[in-house]
Protein backbone atom coordinates (compact mmCIF):
# COMPACT_ATOMS: atom_id res chain seq x y z
CA UNK A 1 0.00 0.00 0.00
CA UNK A 2 2.65 2.33 1.01
CA UNK A 3 4.68 1.38 -2.47
CA UNK A 4 1.11 2.29 -4.45
CA UNK A 5 0.98 5.64 -2.15
CA UNK A 6 4.29 6.75 -3.30
CA UNK A 7 4.03 5.91 -7.17
CA UNK A 8 0.66 7.70 -7.63
CA UNK A 9 1.95 10.78 -5.79
CA UNK A 10 5.69 10.94 -8.42
CA UNK A 11 3.05 10.61 -11.15
CA UNK A 12 0.96 13.63 -10.09
CA UNK A 13 4.13 15.43 -9.10
CA UNK A 14 5.45 14.69 -12.59
CA UNK A 15 1.82 15.56 -14.40
CA UNK A 16 2.03 18.84 -12.62
CA UNK A 17 5.59 19.30 -13.81
CA UNK A 18 4.61 18.85 -17.28
CA UNK A 19 1.78 21.11 -17.04
CA UNK A 20 3.84 23.98 -15.64
CA UNK A 21 6.32 23.85 -18.22
CA UNK A 22 4.17 23.64 -20.87
CA UNK A 23 2.47 26.80 -19.87
CA UNK A 24 5.84 28.05 -18.97
CA UNK A 25 7.21 27.61 -22.69
CA UNK A 26 4.01 28.76 -24.21
CA UNK A 27 3.28 25.80 -25.95
CA UNK A 28 -0.49 25.70 -24.77
CA UNK A 29 -0.76 28.99 -27.30
CA UNK A 30 1.57 27.68 -30.32
CA UNK A 31 0.08 28.59 -33.96
CA UNK A 32 0.14 25.82 -36.25
CA UNK A 33 0.89 26.84 -39.63
CA UNK A 34 -0.06 24.12 -42.73
CA UNK A 35 2.57 24.00 -45.36
CA UNK A 36 3.50 21.96 -48.61
CA UNK A 37 6.02 19.76 -47.44
CA UNK A 38 8.60 21.57 -49.27
CA UNK A 39 11.56 19.74 -50.51
CA UNK A 40 15.09 20.13 -49.23
CA UNK A 41 16.41 23.80 -50.34
CA UNK A 42 -1.83 6.11 -61.44
CA UNK A 43 -2.78 5.78 -64.21
CA UNK A 44 -1.39 3.09 -62.31
CA UNK A 45 -1.09 -0.14 -63.64
CA UNK A 46 -0.73 -3.81 -62.52
CA UNK A 47 1.80 -4.40 -64.82
CA UNK A 48 0.27 -3.13 -68.41
CA UNK A 49 1.51 0.18 -69.40
CA UNK A 50 -0.91 1.04 -71.55
CA UNK A 51 -3.25 0.75 -69.34
CA UNK A 52 -2.83 3.63 -66.94
CA UNK A 53 -4.68 4.35 -63.55
CA UNK A 54 -6.78 1.21 -63.68
CA UNK A 55 -8.19 0.79 -60.04
CA UNK A 56 -7.36 -2.69 -58.24
CA UNK A 57 -9.90 -4.45 -56.26
CA UNK A 58 -10.61 -2.48 -52.89
CA UNK A 59 -9.50 -4.75 -50.32
CA UNK A 60 -11.57 -6.99 -47.86
CA UNK A 61 -11.28 -5.26 -44.39
CA UNK A 62 -11.34 -6.59 -40.83
CA UNK A 63 -12.46 -4.38 -38.21
CA UNK A 64 -11.87 -7.46 -35.58
CA UNK A 65 -8.23 -6.77 -35.13
CA UNK A 66 -5.02 -4.55 -36.26
CA UNK A 67 -2.82 -5.47 -38.26
CA UNK A 68 0.18 -7.05 -36.33
CA UNK A 69 2.80 -5.43 -39.44
CA UNK A 70 3.03 -3.92 -42.46
CA UNK A 71 5.83 -5.60 -44.40
CA UNK A 72 4.07 -7.20 -47.20
CA UNK A 73 2.88 -3.59 -47.75
CA UNK A 74 6.15 -1.90 -47.77
CA UNK A 75 8.12 -5.07 -49.78
CA UNK A 76 5.41 -4.22 -52.15
CA UNK A 77 5.80 -0.32 -52.32
CA UNK A 78 8.78 0.76 -51.63
CA UNK A 79 10.22 -0.64 -55.39
CA UNK A 80 8.19 1.82 -57.04
CA UNK A 81 8.74 5.04 -55.19
CA UNK A 82 11.66 6.55 -56.43
CA UNK A 83 14.22 9.76 -55.23
CA UNK A 84 14.12 12.55 -57.26
CA UNK A 85 16.45 15.78 -57.38
CA UNK A 86 15.53 18.88 -58.81
CA UNK A 87 18.55 21.10 -60.07
CA UNK A 88 17.63 24.31 -61.60
CA UNK A 89 19.78 28.01 -61.97
CA UNK A 90 19.44 30.52 -59.02
CA UNK A 91 20.55 34.13 -59.63
CA UNK A 92 22.59 34.85 -56.86
CA UNK A 93 22.55 38.57 -55.33
CA UNK A 94 25.33 41.09 -55.94
CA UNK A 95 26.97 42.29 -52.51
CA UNK A 96 26.02 45.89 -53.78
CA UNK A 97 28.80 47.51 -51.46
CA UNK A 98 31.75 45.83 -53.39
CA UNK A 99 34.74 43.63 -52.10
CA UNK A 100 32.94 41.72 -48.65
CA UNK A 101 30.11 41.05 -46.86
CA UNK A 102 29.70 44.41 -44.45
CA UNK A 103 27.54 42.93 -42.16
CA UNK A 104 30.78 40.36 -41.17
CA UNK A 105 29.09 37.05 -43.10
CA UNK A 106 25.67 37.55 -40.92
CA UNK A 107 23.64 38.32 -44.21
CA UNK A 108 25.65 35.65 -46.09
CA UNK A 109 24.57 32.60 -43.61
CA UNK A 110 21.08 33.95 -42.70
CA UNK A 111 19.86 34.48 -46.48
CA UNK A 112 21.85 32.35 -48.34
CA UNK A 113 22.75 29.39 -46.17
CA UNK A 114 26.14 29.38 -46.04
CA UNK A 115 29.16 30.70 -47.61
CA UNK A 116 30.63 32.13 -50.92
CA UNK A 117 28.21 35.55 -51.02
CA UNK A 118 31.43 37.19 -50.89
CA UNK A 119 32.88 35.51 -53.48
CA UNK A 120 29.54 34.81 -56.11
CA UNK A 121 29.46 38.50 -57.28
CA UNK A 122 26.16 37.98 -58.29
CA UNK A 123 26.76 34.89 -60.66
CA UNK A 124 24.00 32.38 -60.97
CA UNK A 125 24.66 29.41 -58.90
CA UNK A 126 22.84 25.59 -59.27
CA UNK A 127 20.56 25.23 -56.39
CA UNK A 128 19.37 21.57 -55.57
CA UNK A 129 16.10 19.83 -53.80
CA UNK A 130 15.11 16.75 -53.14
CA UNK A 131 11.81 15.00 -53.44
CA UNK A 132 9.38 11.92 -53.99
CA UNK A 133 7.64 9.99 -56.88
CA UNK A 134 5.48 6.90 -57.48
CA UNK A 135 6.00 4.87 -60.18
CA UNK A 136 3.12 4.36 -62.62
CA UNK A 137 3.87 2.57 -65.56
CA UNK A 138 6.13 -0.20 -66.58
CA UNK A 139 7.42 2.22 -69.51
CA UNK A 140 8.57 4.58 -67.02
CA UNK A 141 5.81 7.15 -66.26
CA UNK A 142 5.99 8.84 -62.35
CA UNK A 143 3.79 10.88 -60.44
CA UNK A 144 4.68 13.58 -58.33
CA UNK A 145 4.53 16.88 -56.83
CA UNK A 146 4.43 19.69 -59.04
CA UNK A 147 6.19 21.93 -56.42
CA UNK A 148 9.19 18.76 -56.25
CA UNK A 149 9.81 19.74 -59.94
CA UNK A 150 8.60 23.30 -60.32
CA UNK A 151 11.31 25.51 -62.65
CA UNK A 152 13.35 22.23 -62.75
CA UNK A 153 16.08 22.89 -65.50
CA UNK A 154 17.33 18.93 -64.79
CA UNK A 155 15.07 16.16 -63.12
CA UNK A 156 17.23 13.09 -61.53
CA UNK A 157 15.30 10.24 -60.77
CA UNK A 158 16.74 7.64 -58.65
CA UNK A 159 15.54 4.25 -58.17
CA UNK A 160 15.04 1.90 -55.15
CA UNK A 161 17.85 -0.24 -56.53
CA UNK A 162 19.87 3.28 -56.94
CA UNK A 163 19.62 2.62 -60.63
CA UNK A 164 19.73 6.58 -62.02
CA UNK A 165 17.65 8.26 -65.01
CA UNK A 166 17.19 11.64 -66.03
CA UNK A 167 13.88 12.58 -66.81
CA UNK A 168 11.28 14.67 -68.41
CA UNK A 169 8.33 16.77 -67.63
CA UNK A 170 5.02 15.57 -69.50
CA UNK A 171 3.05 18.08 -67.74
CA UNK A 172 2.14 19.95 -64.54
CA UNK A 173 -1.25 21.19 -62.57
CA UNK A 174 -0.71 23.47 -60.20
CA UNK A 175 -3.99 23.31 -58.84
CA UNK A 176 -3.71 20.12 -57.13
CA UNK A 177 -0.37 19.88 -57.23
CA UNK A 178 0.27 17.08 -59.14
CA UNK A 179 2.83 16.25 -61.89
CA UNK A 180 3.64 13.67 -64.30
CA UNK A 181 7.17 12.98 -65.55
CA UNK A 182 8.89 10.24 -67.51
CA UNK A 183 12.44 8.23 -67.51
CA UNK A 184 13.01 5.81 -70.58
CA UNK A 185 13.18 2.53 -70.09
CA UNK A 186 10.89 -0.72 -69.43
CA UNK A 187 9.86 -3.01 -66.62
CA UNK A 188 10.20 -0.69 -64.11
CA UNK A 189 8.02 -1.59 -60.72
CA UNK A 190 4.60 -0.12 -60.69
CA UNK A 191 2.12 0.33 -57.36
CA UNK A 192 -1.23 -0.71 -58.39
CA UNK A 193 -4.01 2.19 -57.69
CA UNK A 194 -7.47 1.51 -54.91
CA UNK A 195 -10.24 4.00 -55.30
CA UNK A 196 -9.65 6.61 -52.59
CA UNK A 197 -13.28 7.10 -52.02
CA UNK A 198 -13.51 3.65 -50.50
CA UNK A 199 -10.90 4.74 -47.51
CA UNK A 200 -12.18 5.03 -44.72
CA UNK A 201 -11.77 7.46 -41.61
CA UNK A 202 -9.54 5.25 -38.91
CA UNK A 203 -8.05 3.08 -41.44
CA UNK A 204 -4.34 2.14 -41.38
CA UNK A 205 -1.78 3.38 -44.03
CA UNK A 206 1.68 4.07 -44.49
CA UNK A 207 3.57 6.80 -46.38
CA UNK A 208 6.49 6.12 -48.27
CA UNK A 209 9.41 8.33 -49.79
CA UNK A 210 12.70 9.76 -48.74
CA UNK A 211 12.54 12.56 -46.35
CA UNK A 212 15.88 14.42 -45.59
CA UNK A 213 17.60 12.36 -48.43
CA UNK A 214 16.57 9.22 -46.26
CA UNK A 215 16.07 6.57 -48.82
CA UNK A 216 13.09 4.06 -48.85
CA UNK A 217 11.64 5.58 -45.69
CA UNK A 218 8.10 3.83 -44.11
CA UNK A 219 6.07 5.01 -41.86
CA UNK A 220 2.20 4.08 -40.75
CA UNK A 221 -0.54 5.70 -39.33
CA UNK A 222 -4.55 6.04 -39.40
CA UNK A 223 -6.80 8.29 -41.88
CA UNK A 224 -7.54 10.82 -39.82
CA UNK A 225 -10.15 12.65 -41.87
CA UNK A 226 -11.76 12.88 -45.41
CA UNK A 227 -11.95 15.81 -48.12
CA UNK A 228 -9.64 18.04 -46.15
CA UNK A 229 -9.37 21.82 -47.60
CA UNK A 230 -6.38 23.39 -45.75
CA UNK A 231 -6.19 26.50 -48.54
CA UNK A 232 -2.39 25.71 -49.25
CA UNK A 233 -2.51 26.66 -53.14
CA UNK A 234 -2.58 30.41 -54.42
CA UNK A 235 -4.75 29.21 -57.63
CA UNK A 236 -8.67 30.42 -58.41
CA UNK A 237 -8.97 26.64 -59.90
CA UNK A 238 -7.41 24.63 -56.66
CA UNK A 239 -8.89 21.63 -55.69
CA UNK A 240 -8.02 20.84 -52.22
CA UNK A 241 -9.70 17.43 -50.70
CA UNK A 242 -6.64 16.07 -49.17
CA UNK A 243 -6.40 12.59 -46.95
CA UNK A 244 -5.58 13.39 -43.85
CA UNK A 245 -3.32 11.16 -41.49
CA UNK A 246 -1.07 10.95 -38.80
CA UNK A 247 1.54 8.83 -40.88
CA UNK A 248 4.66 11.39 -40.35
CA UNK A 249 5.93 12.86 -43.27
CA UNK A 250 8.93 15.12 -43.39
CA UNK A 251 10.00 17.25 -45.72
CA UNK A 252 11.45 15.37 -49.05
CA UNK A 253 8.47 12.78 -48.67
CA UNK A 254 6.43 15.10 -51.08
CA UNK A 255 5.53 13.28 -54.09
CA UNK A 256 5.64 10.19 -52.58
CA UNK A 257 2.89 7.28 -51.99
CA UNK A 258 0.11 6.97 -48.98
CA UNK A 259 -0.88 3.19 -49.64
CA UNK A 260 -3.03 1.49 -47.53
CA UNK A 261 -2.14 -2.17 -46.02
CA UNK A 262 -2.57 -4.12 -49.10
CA UNK A 263 0.32 -1.91 -50.94
CA UNK A 264 -1.54 -0.10 -52.95
CA UNK A 265 -2.09 3.99 -53.49
CA UNK A 266 -4.06 6.14 -52.16
CA UNK A 267 -2.52 8.69 -52.19
CA UNK A 268 0.47 11.44 -53.27
CA UNK A 269 1.73 12.69 -50.09
CA UNK A 270 1.99 17.07 -50.67
CA UNK A 271 1.53 18.65 -47.46
CA UNK A 272 2.19 18.86 -43.31
CA UNK A 273 0.76 20.90 -40.36
CA UNK A 274 3.14 22.17 -38.57
CA UNK A 275 5.04 24.82 -36.31
CA UNK A 276 8.35 24.05 -36.94
CA UNK A 277 8.44 22.82 -40.81
CA UNK A 278 8.86 19.09 -40.05
CA UNK A 279 6.66 16.72 -39.40
CA UNK A 280 4.28 17.81 -35.63
CA UNK A 281 1.08 15.44 -36.36
CA UNK A 282 -1.02 15.32 -39.17
CA UNK A 283 -0.20 14.91 -42.96
CA UNK A 284 -2.01 15.36 -46.69
CA UNK A 285 -2.12 13.51 -49.14
CA UNK A 286 -3.83 13.95 -52.64
CA UNK A 287 -6.35 11.31 -52.97
CA UNK A 288 -6.02 9.13 -56.22
CA UNK A 289 -9.88 10.33 -57.22
CA UNK A 290 -8.56 13.42 -57.87
CA UNK A 291 -4.30 12.04 -59.43
CA UNK A 292 -5.87 10.06 -61.79
CA UNK A 293 -8.37 12.50 -63.51
CA UNK A 294 -4.75 14.76 -63.57
CA UNK A 295 -2.40 12.11 -64.70
CA UNK A 296 -4.74 10.79 -67.29
CA UNK A 297 -5.17 14.48 -68.69
CA UNK A 298 -1.90 15.35 -68.43
CA UNK A 299 -0.66 11.85 -70.78
CA UNK A 300 -3.07 12.55 -73.13
CA UNK A 301 -2.88 16.58 -73.44
CA UNK A 302 -0.41 17.99 -71.74
CA UNK A 303 -2.92 19.84 -69.52
CA UNK A 304 -5.89 19.06 -67.24
CA UNK A 305 -9.17 19.65 -69.00
CA UNK A 306 -11.03 20.99 -65.88
CA UNK A 307 -14.44 21.34 -65.94
CA UNK A 308 -16.95 23.64 -64.01
CA UNK A 309 -21.03 24.40 -63.90
CA UNK A 310 -20.59 28.02 -63.30
CA UNK A 311 -21.56 28.90 -59.94
CA UNK A 312 -20.06 31.24 -56.65
CA UNK A 313 -20.28 29.06 -53.55
CA UNK A 314 -19.82 28.48 -49.71
CA UNK A 315 -19.70 26.27 -47.35
CA UNK A 316 -22.99 26.14 -44.99
CA UNK A 317 -23.06 25.34 -41.51
CA UNK A 318 -25.38 26.02 -38.57
CA UNK A 319 -25.03 29.79 -38.33
CA UNK A 320 -25.74 30.39 -41.88
CA UNK A 321 -28.16 28.10 -41.97
CA UNK A 322 -29.75 29.65 -39.41
CA UNK A 323 -29.00 33.21 -40.80
CA UNK A 324 -30.93 32.23 -44.46
CA UNK A 325 -33.63 30.41 -42.56
CA UNK A 326 -32.65 26.98 -43.72
CA UNK A 327 -33.57 23.64 -42.55
CA UNK A 328 -30.20 21.92 -43.10
CA UNK A 329 -27.15 22.55 -42.12
CA UNK A 330 -24.26 20.79 -44.46
CA UNK A 331 -24.37 21.15 -48.10
CA UNK A 332 -23.09 23.94 -50.72
CA UNK A 333 -24.85 27.36 -51.05
CA UNK A 334 -25.07 28.62 -54.13
CA UNK A 335 -24.38 32.16 -53.81
CA UNK A 336 -24.82 33.32 -57.58
CA UNK A 337 -24.38 32.21 -60.99
CA UNK A 338 -22.93 32.92 -64.28
CA UNK A 339 -25.00 34.53 -65.94
CA UNK A 340 -25.41 32.25 -69.62
CA UNK A 341 -23.58 29.31 -67.35
CA UNK A 342 -24.40 25.87 -67.25
CA UNK A 343 -25.68 25.37 -63.66
CA UNK A 344 -28.41 28.27 -64.85
CA UNK A 345 -29.04 27.20 -68.22
CA UNK A 346 -29.87 23.68 -65.86
CA UNK A 347 -32.11 25.72 -63.62
CA UNK A 348 -30.37 25.82 -60.77
CA UNK A 349 -31.00 28.70 -58.66
CA UNK A 350 -29.11 31.31 -56.65
CA UNK A 351 -30.19 30.06 -53.03
CA UNK A 352 -30.39 26.10 -54.10
CA UNK A 353 -27.95 23.79 -51.75
CA UNK A 354 -25.76 21.48 -53.30
CA UNK A 355 -26.24 18.38 -51.84
CA UNK A 356 -25.01 15.46 -53.91
CA UNK A 357 -23.06 14.78 -57.61
CA UNK A 358 -23.92 11.91 -58.77
CA UNK A 359 -25.70 10.36 -56.12
CA UNK A 360 -23.21 11.05 -54.18
CA UNK A 361 -23.15 13.11 -50.72
CA UNK A 362 -21.95 16.40 -50.58
CA UNK A 363 -21.25 18.30 -47.45
CA UNK A 364 -18.57 21.08 -48.46
CA UNK A 365 -17.15 22.67 -51.62
CA UNK A 366 -13.70 20.59 -51.13
CA UNK A 367 -16.23 17.31 -51.44
CA UNK A 368 -17.90 19.34 -54.66
CA UNK A 369 -14.57 20.18 -56.24
CA UNK A 370 -13.78 16.87 -55.99
CA UNK A 371 -16.08 14.92 -57.19
CA UNK A 372 -16.20 17.64 -60.30
CA UNK A 373 -12.81 17.40 -60.51
CA UNK A 374 -13.15 13.66 -62.40
CA UNK A 375 -15.39 15.48 -65.05
CA UNK A 376 -13.92 17.08 -68.28
CA UNK A 377 -15.90 19.72 -70.27
CA UNK A 378 -19.02 18.19 -72.41
CA UNK A 379 -19.82 15.74 -69.34
CA UNK A 380 -22.99 15.63 -67.85
CA UNK A 381 -23.08 15.48 -63.63
CA UNK A 382 -26.56 15.13 -62.08
CA UNK A 383 -26.31 17.54 -58.99
CA UNK A 384 -28.87 16.99 -56.16
CA UNK A 385 -30.04 20.67 -54.56
CA UNK A 386 -32.28 21.67 -51.41
CA UNK A 387 -34.51 24.37 -52.85
CA UNK A 388 -36.63 25.31 -49.84
CA UNK A 389 -36.47 22.16 -48.14
CA UNK A 390 -37.40 19.98 -50.98
CA UNK A 391 -34.72 17.76 -52.75
CA UNK A 392 -34.75 18.13 -56.71
CA UNK A 393 -31.91 16.58 -59.15
CA UNK A 394 -30.56 18.66 -61.93
CA UNK A 395 -29.08 17.19 -65.17
CA UNK A 396 -26.00 20.30 -65.79
CA UNK A 397 -23.29 20.02 -68.83
CA UNK A 398 -19.70 20.88 -67.30
CA UNK A 399 -17.97 23.63 -69.36
CA UNK A 400 -14.44 24.65 -69.73
CA UNK A 401 -13.14 28.34 -68.64
CA UNK A 402 -13.57 30.19 -71.83
CA UNK A 403 -17.35 28.90 -71.17
CA UNK A 404 -17.58 26.08 -73.84
CA UNK A 405 -17.02 22.27 -74.35
CA UNK A 406 -13.82 22.53 -76.51
CA UNK A 407 -10.44 20.32 -75.57
CA UNK A 408 -7.32 22.39 -75.04
CA UNK A 409 -4.26 21.15 -75.34
CA UNK A 410 -0.87 22.30 -74.11
CA UNK A 411 0.26 22.37 -78.35
CA UNK A 412 -2.77 24.63 -79.45
CA UNK A 413 -1.96 26.83 -76.48
CA UNK A 414 1.62 27.07 -77.51
CA UNK A 415 0.25 27.70 -80.82
CA UNK A 416 -1.51 30.83 -79.62
CA UNK A 417 1.27 32.18 -77.21
CA UNK A 418 3.50 32.12 -80.42
CA UNK A 419 1.39 33.69 -82.75
CA UNK A 420 0.87 36.37 -80.16
CA UNK A 421 4.86 36.96 -80.07
CA UNK A 422 5.32 36.16 -83.68
CA UNK A 423 7.91 33.99 -83.68
CA UNK A 424 8.56 30.35 -84.33
CA UNK A 425 11.02 28.89 -81.97
CA UNK A 426 13.43 26.01 -82.33
CA UNK A 427 15.79 24.23 -79.43
CA UNK A 428 19.74 25.01 -79.82
CA UNK A 429 21.89 22.19 -80.85
CA UNK A 430 24.68 21.65 -77.64
CA UNK A 431 27.49 22.12 -79.79
CA UNK A 432 25.91 25.50 -80.46
CA UNK A 433 25.20 26.40 -76.74
CA UNK A 434 28.73 25.42 -76.37
CA UNK A 435 30.16 28.03 -79.42
CA UNK A 436 28.34 30.74 -77.61
CA UNK A 437 29.52 29.49 -74.35
CA UNK A 438 25.81 29.51 -73.24
CA UNK A 439 23.83 27.01 -70.91
CA UNK A 440 21.09 26.65 -72.28
CA UNK A 441 18.66 28.58 -74.96
CA UNK A 442 15.55 29.33 -77.58
CA UNK A 443 16.34 30.24 -81.18
CA UNK A 444 14.20 32.28 -83.31
CA UNK A 445 13.95 30.66 -86.97
CA UNK A 446 11.33 32.55 -88.40
CA UNK A 447 9.71 35.98 -87.61
CA UNK A 448 5.72 36.61 -88.07
CA UNK A 449 3.48 39.40 -87.89
CA UNK A 450 3.71 39.98 -83.89
CA UNK A 451 4.96 42.06 -80.95
CA UNK A 452 8.56 41.07 -81.68
CA UNK A 453 8.16 42.32 -85.51
CA UNK A 454 6.34 45.41 -84.68
CA UNK A 455 7.78 45.99 -81.25
CA UNK A 456 11.49 45.51 -81.78
CA UNK A 457 14.65 45.23 -84.27
CA UNK A 458 15.21 41.48 -83.32
CA UNK A 459 16.15 39.15 -86.38
CA UNK A 460 15.81 35.65 -87.03
CA UNK A 461 18.45 33.43 -85.87
CA UNK A 462 18.55 35.23 -81.91
CA UNK A 463 18.83 33.11 -79.20
CA UNK A 464 16.30 33.50 -76.32
CA UNK A 465 18.30 33.11 -72.88
CA UNK A 466 16.26 34.26 -70.52
CA UNK A 467 12.46 35.83 -70.07
CA UNK A 468 12.44 38.04 -67.15
CA UNK A 469 15.51 36.59 -66.01
CA UNK A 470 14.27 32.89 -66.03
CA UNK A 471 16.65 31.05 -68.21
CA UNK A 472 15.00 28.86 -71.01
CA UNK A 473 16.02 25.32 -72.03
CA UNK A 474 13.37 24.44 -74.28
CA UNK A 475 9.94 25.78 -76.54
CA UNK A 476 7.85 24.59 -74.03
CA UNK A 477 9.72 26.50 -71.49
CA UNK A 478 9.20 29.67 -73.25
CA UNK A 479 5.15 28.57 -74.13
CA UNK A 480 5.02 28.31 -69.76
CA UNK A 481 6.68 31.53 -68.64
CA UNK A 482 5.16 33.85 -71.97
CA UNK A 483 1.60 31.97 -70.49
CA UNK A 484 2.31 33.02 -66.99
CA UNK A 485 3.18 36.64 -68.19
CA UNK A 486 -0.07 37.24 -70.25
CA UNK A 487 -0.97 40.51 -70.38
CA UNK A 488 2.16 42.22 -68.94
CA UNK A 489 5.36 43.35 -69.84
CA UNK A 490 8.68 40.68 -70.29
CA UNK A 491 12.15 41.57 -71.30
CA UNK A 492 14.10 39.36 -73.40
CA UNK A 493 17.39 38.29 -72.39
CA UNK A 494 19.40 36.67 -75.47
CA UNK A 495 22.71 36.60 -78.28
CA UNK A 496 23.17 36.44 -81.65
CA UNK A 497 25.90 34.28 -83.05
CA UNK A 498 29.16 35.35 -83.65
CA UNK A 499 28.79 38.27 -80.71
CA UNK A 500 29.52 38.43 -77.22
CA UNK A 501 27.18 40.92 -76.86
CA UNK A 502 23.91 40.32 -74.52
CA UNK A 503 21.11 41.90 -76.26
CA UNK A 504 17.28 43.25 -74.60
CA UNK A 505 13.83 43.55 -75.97
CA UNK A 506 11.33 44.39 -73.97
CA UNK A 507 7.22 43.66 -75.33
CA UNK A 508 4.08 43.44 -73.75
CA UNK A 509 1.74 40.34 -74.04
Amino acid sequence: MKQFLILTLAAVLGGGISIGTYKMMGLDQQQVMVQEVKTTPATLTNGNSGDLLVPSTPSNRSFAALPSDFTLAAKKATPAVVHIKNTQEVQAVANPFGGGDPFGGFFEDFFFGGPSFRDRGGQPRKNESTGSGVIISTDGYIITNNHVIDKAEKVEVTLNDQRSYEARVIGTDPSTDIALIKIEGSDFPTLSVADSDAVEVGEWVLAVGNPFNLASTVTAGIVSAKGRNINIFDDRSAVESFIQTDAAVNPGNSGGALINTNGDLIGINTAIATPTGTYAGYSFAVPTSIVNKVVSDLKTYGMVQRAYIGVMIQNLDGNLAKELGLDITQGVYVDSLVIGGSAEEAGMLSGDVITSVDGYPVNTVAQLKERLSKRSPGDFAMIGVNRNGRSKDLSVMMRNRSGNTEIVTKASLISKTFEKLGAELEEVPSEDLAKLRIRSGVRVSKLLNGQLKQRTDVKEGFIITKINEKPVASVEQVSEILQSYSGRGIMIEGKYPGSNSTYYYAIGL
